[in-house]
């Protein structure tokens, strides 16, 4: 999969997750001194750190699929567009666009419609929100299909199924206990471990890391929040939706009934199963009490997390 440099502009909001990201850089630096044996790993391991850090100041390597999304978002975004010029946009993308068909025709929103056989049908269908949070999953299921994370294909796809299933949950969580709008908890769902795609993509560029995928998991697991976060900013999301993926993956007190954006993802994190690859995961109790108190949701969240599964496949 191609890849290039995106120019985009620095928020002075990232400057906090950079100085933690590379606070994290120096202290690895130093233990490298003290590590004879693994020295030349351990350089690897901060060197992506240092190279993200410096990527997170403007010039951020992107696949060539997150150049695409961006340019659709920002021409779904204009409210002059008519649905056929929308239509036409997406159509130049055609992956996007016989996905999002897929989508339209798929038992999660067909109900008792006819199939559809025509993108602007397609959208009218779906909407607007859901067509530019389509487009997002799809990006991050196209970082699956590159060649350089081949060895880490299995952790990926596990990756990307959590995301929809957390989308899904965090969509009737707020639709059911909130007066959020189901689809920007939808959207906040899907992309709270964009920061593990990411590294994931740039760490597999790394030999010594590909050569050692518990190392690069482990690398993730320590860093793709904060790193995550510092993304959804670069990328230009809302500021609700990065400040929703702040530290989700941290046990945290919650109120009785989901309030905020943030809850409905820490929420429905932990009911689609928490961060894959996190050796301790959530607390037992912590799983147990929220698979309880949420049980008559979770029939529905799985049965919509496979439907979108199959249709964005």
């Amino acid at each position: 999969m191609l890849a290039r440099n995106l120019e985009l502009p620095l928020d002075s909001n990232l400057c906090a997750a950079q100085r933690r990201i590379q606070t994290g850089v120096d202290t690895m630096n130093q233990r490298v001194e003290k590590d004879k044996v693994g020295e030349a790993l351990t350089a690897q391991r901060f060197n992506m750190l240092a190279d993200i850090a410096r990527e997170l100041t403007g010039k951020v390597l992107f696949p060539t699929c997150f150049d695409v999304v961006l340019r659709l978002r920002k021409e779904l975004q204009n409210p002059g567009r008519s649905l056929p010029e929308i239509a036409r946009v997406i159509s130049l993308e055609p992956l996007v666009a016989a996905k999002l068909l897929r989508l339209a025709n798929s038992p999660l929103y067909i109900s008792n419609g006819s199939p559809l056989r025509d993108l602007p049908s397609a959208i009218h269908r779906l909407g607007l929100d859901i067509v530019r949070t389509t487009a997002l999953s799809i990006a991050m299921g196209e970082i699956m299909q590159a060649k350089e994370i081949a060895d880490f294909s299995a952790f990926a796809r596990r990756l990307w199924e959590h995301s929809i299933r957390c989308a899904v949950a965090a969509r009737l969580l707020a639709h059911t206990y909130t007066r959020i709008r189901s689809e920007e908890a939808l959207l906040a769902g899907l992309v709270h471990d964009l920061g593990a795609f990411y590294m994931l993509y740039r760490g597999a560029q790394y030999p010594e890391l590909r050569e050692r995928p518990d190392t690069l998991r482990y690398l993730i697991l320590q860093w793709h929040e904060a790193i995550g976060v510092s993304l959804l900013k670069t990328l230009g999301l809302p500021p609700e939706i990065a400040q929703a993926a702040v530290d989700h993956d941290h046990l945290r007190p919650v109120p009785e009934a989901p309030r905020t954006l943030d809850d409905v993802v820490y929420i429905g994190n932990i009911l689609a199963g928490g961060y894959p690859g996190d050796p301790q995961e959530k607390q037992a109790e912590e799983i147990k009490f929220f698979h309880e108190k949420y049980q008559t949701l979770l029939p529905d969240i799985e049965a919509e997390a496979r439907e979108m599964c199959a249709a964005l496949k």
